[in-house]
């Protein structure tokens, strides 16, 4: 079993660069996940990224609202807080106990961090026309880890129903799958 902060490194190192290559011309542009816009999917994943440094250090989060974020240097900051991330859940005992107000194991906390920033990456690549491959460690450990969490994510209205995917599909694009995404989706024509 990997180290959650080695395979958040791991995640981050895909995830980067596509943010980085983030057009601002494209921050009104459709995702994959329906209810985001490039902009709005930029703040979602910021706020998961500070909010989980919070959870590894078992302080509270408030995941209501969300700020707008994304000005200024926001391709700098996310990756300066994407190494926090991995920093703050690379602390002794980090994935021992529960975490936050639900009371979640760690580890599973941790992965849940992962998922977003593995996940939210291929979506920000599909929307902006960027390759997006996760890493075959991450993907490895998260896989199985997502498929344990969907029935209570869709319960919560946090995953969408499964997308069905064809038997040889990756296992990228099952694990998208298994969030309720069309492995396939394209930004709509002009």
């Amino acid at each position: 079993m990997t180290k959650i902060s080695e395979l958040l490194d791991a995640a981050a190192a895909r995830t980067c660069p596509v943010v980085r290559a983030v057009d601002d011309a494209q921050l009104t542009a459709p995702t994959p996940c329906g209810e985001y816009d490039v902009r709005a999917l930029l703040n979602h994943l910021f706020q998961v990224v500070t909010n989980f440094q919070a959870l590894a250090a078992r302080r509270p989060v408030e995941f209501g609202e969300t700020p707008d974020v994304v000005t200024g240097d926001w391709r700098g900051r996310f990756e300066a807080e994407t190494a926090r991330l991995a920093k703050a859940w690379d602390a002794p005992g980090v994935e021992e106990g529960a975490v936050g107000a639900m009371g979640l194991p760690a580890r599973t906390v941790g992965m849940m961090a992962l998922g977003d920033l593995v996940v939210h990456g291929w979506d920000l690549g599909r929307a902006t026309g960027q390759d997006f491959d996760a890493d075959p460690v991450v993907l490895a450990e998260l896989g199985p880890e997502f498929a344990g969490l969907a029935p209570k994510a869709r319960e919560m209205k946090v995953f969408g129903e499964p997308f069905p995917v064809p038997a040889g599909a990756t296992a990228l694009e099952r694990l998208v799958g298994d969030t309720g995404r069309d492995p396939g989706w394209r930004p709509p024509r002009g």
